[in-house]
């Protein structure tokens, strides 16, 4: 009986000793608030972003795109700025008639300016004709042309030489 009134003593002693040793090292914790921001999930690349990343990564290797997609349409045409400081590029977009939306966008890097057509259906229900439509669009650019070649994200070619 000796041995068990030991133990229980032992025992109790330890935890005693945990629970003071817990309490010293926790004192002060939880005493300043932190303030923790809400953050937009990470945006998925769309199809022109992705494309872009690869003329950057592959270029000059890059085939063309196969397929009409609507956040990637060729290019008709582009227009060379008189000046390389330009922050403008005027290019002609070729889209659907059936388009009720349409436009240009850009991807900028250090050597290259990756463009695209884009073109936004009426509604994927109904008829269309398919006809081919073309427009001029300004894109505008984040830094000065420069001497970077501009590339049309359709077809993977630069589309002049400046």
């Amino acid at each position: 009986m000796r041995g068990s009134h030991l133990s229980r003593t032992r025992t109790l002693t330890t935890v005693l000793a945990l629970a003071l040793s817990g309490t010293a090292v926790l004192t002060g914790c939880g005493e300043k608030q932190q303030t923790v921001g809400s953050a937009p999930p990470p945006k998925k690349p769309d199809a022109f972003e992705q494309r872009a990343d690869q003329i950057v990564r592959h270029w000059p290797k890059v085939s063309p795109v196969t397929g009409r997609q609507q956040a990637i349409l060729p290019l008709a045409d582009a227009e060379l700025p008189k000046k390389t400081d330009a922050r403008e590029i005027t290019v002609t977009v070729g889209h659907s008639a059936c388009d009720v939306r349409f436009g240009a966008r850009s991807h900028e890097s250090k050597e290259l300016v990756v463009i695209t057509g884009w073109g936004k259906r009426k509604s994927s229900k109904g008829m269309c004709t398919e006809q081919l439509a073309t427009d001029k669009v300004k894109v505008q650019l984040k830094t000065a042309l420069g001497d970077r070649k501009v590339v049309d994200a359709a077809t993977g070619k630069e589309l002049f030489k400046n």
